[in-house]
């Protein structure tokens, strides 16, 4: 198999997001890791290239040089992995767009809506891929979840009910020297949003896949438990989607007992469906007066549309790895396509990779949520919300 050359902005070493990205790259052998700026500081940067096997030359400490040799080069990479705090995703994007190689990014996409339909436009006119790791969307039973909903065996929907809960903030966990909750809770690099941005973003984009519904407005409210914290902790909100549907959504990181608790239902008036992150392989399905039964990956009664999804037999865990690879794994063949002359915005339009669309909707969403709670829970519109100043 011809490997895409892979490069990586962020993710040195001691990162947490970037090793999950390089093993989900890794794990179906379609990429190769040739190139990195893996952190601004040089010697860190090169310890980090020397321990991932990447040649001395393709360590860079700046991603713009990065950027600009790797698409000079005959061997230059085909794609890149942003994996860096979010205040950075908007210049590196931008910076390898330019310079012709596609890009993979972590969530949110940028920090601001005015960055993010700046991407937008950038990446349309790039003729190259921009995909957002919402790796959530690229679970086997989420993607099971989403086909029955589209199939219409839920029949018309009416409720979305959606939450994301951890506990790692509970306390002042950024004054411990925990590097993740640093940044997390700073407004420099995380943006606006804490809890709210970092997994009320996944609540959001997993309501808004498996459903297939436009959310047009939200009721908020922003809290901040610990002391000091700048930025939420814990997110509320009621939600109005399109068609009549109703909602509610709550995120949280400061609910002791939760570790990575992102669960949806989801109602219609044939039936009902949940789902839970944390125990990825089942799909609890409820036709209406009738028994409820439990799908399980790859067994009875999964109905999977790529190969690639489900890696091995029935009762054998996948989850969070598997889910990332997926989106790599689809990415890939996206790039391959592309290759062969298609275009990347009709190849992301025909597939369930999130992009750009993805990208800004989360950033109205991010808006819209803080307009409400700074207006007293106001219902807001997601559309045409004004930017934050």
């Amino acid at each position: 198999m011809d490997r895409i050359k892979l490069g990586m902005v962020g993710g040195g070493s001691g990162a947490f997001i970037g090793a999950i990205h390089r093993i989900a790259a890794r794990l179906d052998n379609h990429y190769e890791l040739v190139a990195g700026a893996l952190s601004a500081n040089p010697e860190r940067a090169a310890q980090s290239a020397l321990d991932l096997g990447i040649a001395n030359e393709r360590s860079y400490s700046d991603y713009s040089v990065m950027a600009s040799a790797e698409a000079a080069r005959k061997d230059g990479i085909e794609a890149v992995s942003i994996v860096t705090p979010n205040h950075l995703h908007f210049p590196i994007a931008k910076a390898f767009l330019a310079a012709g190689i596609h890009v993979i990014c972590d969530k949110p996409m940028t920090c601001s809506l005015h960055e993010a339909l700046e991407l937008k436009n950038l990446a349309n006119n790039s003729g190259k891929l921009f995909v957002l790791t919402h790796n959530y969307s690229a679970y086997p039973m989420v993607r099971q979840a989403q086909h029955m909903v589209n199939e219409g065996i839920l029949g018309k929907l009416r409720l979305v009910q959606v939450e994301y809960a951890q506990d790692w903030l509970t306390t002042a966990a950024e004054n411990t020297g925990n590097k993740q909750a640093e940044w997390r809770t700073d407004p420099k690099r995380s943006g606006p949003a804490g809890c709210l941005g970092d997994i009320g973003t996944h609540a959001f984009n997993l309501a808004a896949f498996i459903s297939g519904l436009q959310l047009e407005q939200v009721s908020a409210e922003l809290s901040t438990f610990v002391e000091g914290r700048v930025l939420d902790d814990n997110v509320q909100a009621m939600l109005r989607f399109e068609q009549g549907v109703r909602g509610m959504l709550w995120s949280s990181q400061v609910a002791p007992g939760n570790e990575n608790g992102l669960r949806i239902r989801i109602y219609g008036s044939d039936g009902g469906l949940e789902w839970s992150q944390e125990h990825p392989n089942q799909l609890l399905y409820s036709p209406f007066a009738q028994p409820s039964r439990i799908l399980s990956r790859a067994g009875y009664g999964y109905q999977s549309e790529a190969e690639h999804l489900a890696r091995t037999p029935a009762g054998h865990p996948e989850g969070y790895l598997e889910g990332f690879a997926n989106l790599y794994t689809e990415t890939a063949q996206a790039i391959r396509a592309a290759r062969n002359g298609d275009s990347p915005a009709e190849i992301l339009n025909n597939s369930l990779l999130p992009g750009v669309k993805q990208g800004v909707e989360g950033l109205q969403f991010i808006n819209a949520m803080i307009h409400s709670s700074q207006n007293d829970g106001k219902w807001t519109p997601l559309e045409n919300v004004h930017e934050l100043t």
